[in-house]
């Protein structure tokens, strides 16, 4: 941390005691952001604050005067990926940069002097208010107990603890029912535990259940099981309200006051519930919670009153009904299981309870009405699951210890004490039940009388008002669950049509469309009145859902990711996946069919999402996962020795920006894709501190271009000086272990008469830096050229002309004029040759020098591909006239050895022919502008003429090189006599002798070898290893 230079700055900008103020601008030139400004204290130099660039900010410091801040909360805040530089920290470039005070910039501070501790302002926290504008009113927040635990139990329990429990405590046993809820509380602590890892690792928004697997296991999985997870808690409202319409309808069925008739009056009566319901939620969450605590209060209450009447003396008319208070032989006998009906199994009571143990995730739907989620939701959670276990526990073994299995109900069945003919443990008590229970016509007792716990309590309508509490409470929570977790899957927009309903109102931000849904969905099920079908849908909707967040906290820990750090630490990772895999099971065991169909509508949304692929990164799991996977295989992949039965073309292709050059990635990524790694490099010349930033600003933009191209390949570039040594930087560089590239692809450069002499010098040198580091060489030519920058209406760099120049980055915008990453992401996209359909043409290969095979191998992977698919592939080879039926015998025993399917071979047997006078005397008028005409000086005197221009041709380099010029004059003939109509053109690459072929001879030879042809052609040369092999080992 360097001092500062400090110009002088008006007095009041030492406001704040304790803090300095550093208030510094950056010029422009040296990618300054916005302004800084800490304040100083006594113990700072506080006379001379300085001024940066960006925001003002007031820190505690601790007597020091520098640009550098001390960590703070808004720091951190909101940053979107691991380079956000945060708000109000410096960048590297205003801390290591040449400041340049401007007093024109300055500006004072705003001071809090009760943020010193750097802690985050909770009012401010979402949002930052505009200035003068007056500040919204707070949003209802809600601790631990209000918002989740009194919530979560509410959902637990259900019209199962009145009415089913007692029923399976009569039919499994104490014992097996204890062991059955066990069995559910156990799947059910599992998920609270990992719902409360999930939720302690990182800042937990709105979206509960949504939020926390979309943000961990990502938007595919997310996306799909919040879809289904908001209909079904849609779906769990009707079915709920038709639970209370149902127990209403009886109530008026004993009194004979139907309203129309008993399907009907269930219609009406959930209809105008549900309306109920909705205006309470409408009316905020405030009175949504009021209603909560109410509906627990009765519940306490009711389940108080159980309690109470399970010690007061059994009158005659409970006894009748088999009520006769707490007996050791009556819990002995229901100790053991006594199983009925077609239902009367262990996994049969199992599917039937295990619903009632669900509805732990309502606190966690409602995450963005929480004060602090990551306490609330564990804390909330955990307590709901442990008092709503112990209820259930205490229910079942209270009643099952004063209530005998089977009573008539008839005041008659008394009986004397130790009379014959009676059966059962009534008959001790002084009641003979035989008959009923012989004829099995018992109305009372608990294997019979569903309202048990109202016949035990103390005051029977009391068990009702629980009935109702629990039933409205239920239907209330997921009213509100439902719009809540829609609205941040519709903000989202993962999926079409449904960001209509994201939009919020009020100071809480309130889905009032979504609860217009909702209410719509809900009336709907409600007016079926028959929901028995889709019962088992929801509940394994809801165990999905279970299934998925235990898996979220499994994949996050395995991973290992540094990101997962959970501050709750009482889970584990095994325990998440026996969970996730029980869900499953569950699932199965509960109703295959609906299981099946939850399924299917799981992967269907899953593929839908993975088809769109979302443009969204929250940092997944599933990304940490992938990443391990390929650092896994690249270090195994090392460890394997090449073989050439595995060799691959891997490319680096000097694209410069990859847009300019659509033909050459187009080509390239034709070959590669799923075969083999694809590089398009970027060289950009300039100085460092101005190419850098550039380099940053333009990277993801050209990935994205290429990802939207459908190219598969990686973006990489490098500053340099100049473009020969950044190229000479990619070659050794590019990569990682054996995914490194072994093939150098590049575009031929058209203008090379007219370019400077150095770039002509630095183009053919990085060919033979290409050769000397082991690389292959791949050469494209194509008629009308291969750079579009022109069409783009790019600049180019004075000192080079980017439409030939293959892998330059040029001036301090010319390669994307101000483009930034949007700009080239959002590029039209220009069409090539490569894109189309070829048809019946052909692809001719001139096979003239033996490069190790891959002047075959990239025209057979070219053929493989749909649009070049119906080419003829044509092999053309040198030979002697009187050998040719030998020679082409030769070619095609070895090329059926290779088994690369060409099967038409042409032998050319008048390749050493002398050239047409007019094609020789092109060929001299071509170089004569680069000849040195030194008359065939002694090699001294010739070098020393070449100083400074090692480019000219000297007369001994034109006579020694002779015989291979007019090859390539006379190739060029032949090029034109047989492939003029070809789609493709693969010929060997000539190779140029360093230090003894200038490169303008070279380029040259490769002007004369590829002119006047319509069709693309490539120059390849392998690097005379062997890329194609006949033997199996």
């Amino acid at each position: 941390m360097a001092e500062l230079p400090v110009p002088e700055l008006p007095t009041t900008l030492s406001r704040c005691s304790g803090r300095f103020t550093i208030s510094t601008f950056l010029g422009s030139d040296e990618g300054g952001r916005g302004a800084y400004a800490p304040t100083e204290g006594p113990g700072c130099d506080s006379a001379h604050p300085t001024q940066l660039s960006g925001s003002t900010l007031c820190t505690r410091t601790f007597g020091y005067n520098t640009v550098d801040v001390v960590p703070a909360y808004e720091h951190y805040a909101d940053s979107k990926d691991g380079g956000d530089a945060g708000k109000g920290r410096p960048s590297l470039a205003d801390l290591h940069s040449i400041l340049r005070p401007d007093p024109g910039h300055l500006r004072a501070p705003v001071c809090d002097p009760q943020r010193s501790n750097g802690l985050p302002d909770t009012a401010s926290e979402e949002a930052e208010g505009e200035p003068g504008k007056v500040p919204e009113p707070e949003p209802v927040r809600f601790g631990w107990v209000k918002g989740v635990m009194i919530r979560c139990m509410l959902n637990i329990w259900g019209v199962i603890l009145y009415l089913r429990l007692p029923w399976i405590t009569a039919q499994a046993g104490i014992a097996l029912t204890w062991l059955i809820i066990l069995m559910s509380v156990t799947v059910t602590t599992i998920t609270g535990l990992s719902i409360s890892a999930i939720s302690t690792n990182g800042k937990v928004k709105s979206g509960g259940t949504y939020f926390l697997i979309s943000r961990s296991l990502g938007p595919e999985l997310g996306g799909s099981i919040g879809l289904i997870f908001a209909f079904a808690n849609a779906v769990a409202v009707a079915m709920h309200t038709v639970g209370f319409a149902e127990t209403v309808r009886d109530l008026l069925q004993e009194h004979n006051s139907l309203i129309v008739d008993p399907t009907n009056d269930i219609r009406i009566i959930g209809v105008v519930t549900v309306t109920v319901l909705l205006g309470i939620s409408l009316a905020g969450m405030e009175w949504e919670a009021k209603a909560q605590i109410l509906f627990f209060l009765v519940i306490l209450v009711s389940f108080i009153n159980y309690l109470v009447g399970t010690v007061i003396p059994a009158t005659i008319e409970k006894q009748s009904k088999g009520f006769f208070s707490y007996r050791a032989d009556i819990f002995a006998q229901n100790f053991v299981p006594n199983w009925r009906g077609p239902e009367g199994s262990f996994f049969g009571l199992f599917s039937i309870f295990f619903p009632s143990a669900t509805g732990i995730l309502a606190g966690a739907n409602i995450s963005g009405d929480l004060k602090d989620p990551a306490v609330a939701i564990p804390k909330g959670t955990l307590m709901a699951i442990f008092w709503t276990t112990v209820s259930y526990l205490v229910l079942s073994a209270t009643i099952g210890s004063c209530v005998v299995r089977d009573a008539s109900g008839s005041l008659n069945d008394t009986v004397a004490m130790g009379s014959t003919g009676c059966e059962g443990l009534a008959c001790a008590l002084g009641w003979n039940f035989t008959t009923c229970t012989q004829q099995q016509s018992c109305r009372y007792g608990l294997s019979n009388y569903y309202q048990s716990m109202s016949m035990v309590s103390g005051f029977g309508p009391l068990i009702t008002a629980g009935i109702f509490g629990a039933t409205l409470s239920s239907a209330l929570a997921c009213l509100v669950s439902a719009p809540k977790v829609f609205q941040c899957l519709c903000k989202d927009q993962l999926y079409p049509l449904i960001g209509f309903f994201g939009k919020g109102y009020g100071r809480n931000n309130e889905p009032i469309r979504g609860y217009m849904l909702t209410y719509v969905i809900a009336v709907g099920f409600i007016l079926i009145a028959e929901l028995n079908a889709i019962a088992p849908i929801i509940s394994n909707f809801f165990l999905c859902s279970y299934a998925l967040i235990n898996f979220s906290c499994f994949h996050a820990s395995i991973t290992n990711s540094p990101g997962w750090r959970p501050s709750f630490r009482y889970y584990s990772k095994w325990a998440a996946l026996f969970g996730a895999a029980i869900s499953v099971v569950i699932m199965f065991l509960l109703t295959w069919w609906a299981a099946l169909i939850a399924f299917g509508i799981v992967i269907f949304l899953l593929g839908y999402v993975l088809y769109k692929k979302p443009d969204v990164n929250w940092g997944s799991s599933m990304q940490a996962s992938s990443y391990n996977m390929a650092l896994s295989y690249s270090v195994g992949l090392s460890e394997v020795d090449e073989h050439i039965k595995n060799y691959r073309p891997q490319c680096l292709v000097l694209t410069g920006p990859p847009n300019f050059r659509p033909a050459l990635v187009d080509f390239v990524g034709t070959f590669t894709k799923n075969l083999s790694l694809m590089l398009c490099g970027n060289v950009l010349i300039g100085p460092q501190k101005q190419k850098v930033p550039e380099s940053r600003l333009t990277a993801d933009g050209h990935t994205k271009w290429l990802v939207k191209r459908k190219i598969k390949a990686f973006y990489t570039d490098v500053v340099a000086e100049d473009l020969r040594s950044g190229v000479q930087m990619l070659i050794q560089a590019a990569g990682l272990g054996k995914m490194r590239p072994n093939i150098l692809v590049l575009g031929y450069k058209r203008n090379w008469r007219t370019a400077s002499p150095q770039s002509l010098e630095d183009y053919v040198g990085i060919l033979h830096d290409a050769f000397d580091f082991k690389y292959g060489v791949c050469l494209m030519r194509m008629k009308e050229g291969l750079n579009v920058s022109r069409v783009m209406q790019a600049h180019v760099n004075p000192g080079f002309d980017a439409a030939e120049l293959p892998g330059n980055g040029t001036g301090s915008r010319a390669a994307l004029g101000t483009a930034d990453s949007a700009t080239l992401s959002g590029a039209q996209q220009a069409s090539t040759i490569f894109q189309s359909e070829q048809g019946k043409k052909t692809i001719d290969i001139y096979w003239l020098f033996d490069d190790g095979g891959l002047t075959l191998l990239i025209p057979y992977l070219l053929g493989r591909k749909k649009r070049w698919g119906k080419c003829k592939i044509r092999v053309f080879v040198g030979g002697q006239i009187n050998r040719m039926d030998e020679e082409r015998k030769a070619i095609v025993s070895l090329l059926s050895k290779f088994r690369l399917g060409f099967h038409e071979v042409h032998i050319l047997p008048d390749i050493n022919q002398k050239p047409r006078p007019e094609h020789i005397k092109r060929f001299n008028d071509l170089i004569a502008p680069f000849r040195l005409n030194d008359g065939f000086k002694d090699e001294a005197v010739v070098h020393e003429m070449k100083q400074g221009c090692p480019w000219k041709i000297s007369d001994e380099e034109v006579d020694i090189n002779r015989a291979k010029s007019l090859r390539q004059v006379r190739l060029n003939e032949i090029l034109l006599d047989y492939s003029r109509d070809a789609a493709l053109i693969a010929i060997t690459l000539p190779i140029g002798r360093k230090g003894r072929c200038p490169s303008s001879l070279y380029m040259a030879w490769l002007e004369t070898l590829s002119q006047d042809l319509r069709p693309p052609v490539i120059l390849t040369r392998g690097n005379q290893e062997n890329v194609l092999t006949f033997y199996c080992q």
